[in-house]
């Protein structure tokens, strides 16, 4: 009888994987669980090979966190931009709304410290976008930044704001869900609120981010005393 000469287990050279594989891996685990929970084991446990290989492509999760942000931005769509500085600022925060948007977790990782330093030029010509329009307009260089901050913290946290909502409807069955009623309070001690209560849960549904990112521009650009 012969004997097959083929040793058992995993023969040969590990596969190889490419950055587009690890970042469309590490995208799926987000989608799937969350940011937070993305760890190299996991990541590496999703592609099928060792977490030592995967160490010879990320750094770790902070390094893979900044090369996924870089791609999708690199990915987004570029509007034309207008001449006019307000009209430049307006269009680059909307694009910027409009990326993180369609991506709600890379907005909240982009609030921890440092991480917004850590892009590359191509995921930064919104912000270089946004400060030299402000520039432009006549707001010093530390204006345009404050500009920029301003900007940042309104797009960011209507971002946020929506995306929990959203995943608070989805999980409803399992998380009781508080509505929004005025009408059970004193209207002597609120009486605005008391007199629009019925109106209140769809007002408060209206996409109102183009209208409120225009005044909040036209304030940071053409107050006499802005912040600084």
């Amino acid at each position: 009888m012969s004997r097959s000469t083929t040793p058992h287990g995993r023969t040969g050279r590990p596969r190889r994987t490419s950055r587009a594989e690890i970042l469309e891996a590490a995208r799926r685990l987000i989608d799937r669980d969350g940011w937070e929970k993305l760890t190299i084991r996991r990541l590496a446990g999703e592609l099928g090979i060792g977490a030592t290989t995967l160490y010879h492509h990320v750094r770790n999760k902070g390094d893979l966190l900044v090369q996924l942000l870089n791609d999708h931005a690199g990915q987004a769509e570029r509007p034309t931009l207008p001449r006019d500085p307000r009209e430049r600022v307006i269009a680059a925060a909307t694009a910027m709304h409009d990326t993180l948007a369609a991506w709600p977790w890379a907005a909240e990782v982009l609030t921890t410290d440092g991480f917004l330093g850590l892009l590359d030029e191509s995921a930064l010509w919104t912000v270089e976008t946004i400060v030299g329009g402000a520039i432009e307009a006549g707001r010093t260089p530390e204006q345009a930044v404050v500009a920029f901050r301003d900007i940042w913290y309104y797009t960011v946290g209507e971002i946020l704001v929506r995306a929990h909502s959203g995943r608070e409807q989805a999980q409803a069955e399992s998380i009781p869900r508080h509505e929004i009623d005025f009408t059970r309070f004193d209207p002597a001690r609120v009486p605005h609120l008391a007199a629009i209560a019925d109106q209140w849960p769809a007002l408060a549904a209206h996409d109102t981010y183009p209208q409120g990112l225009r005044a909040l521009v036209d304030g940071l650009l053409f107050s006499e005393c802005p912040g600084s």
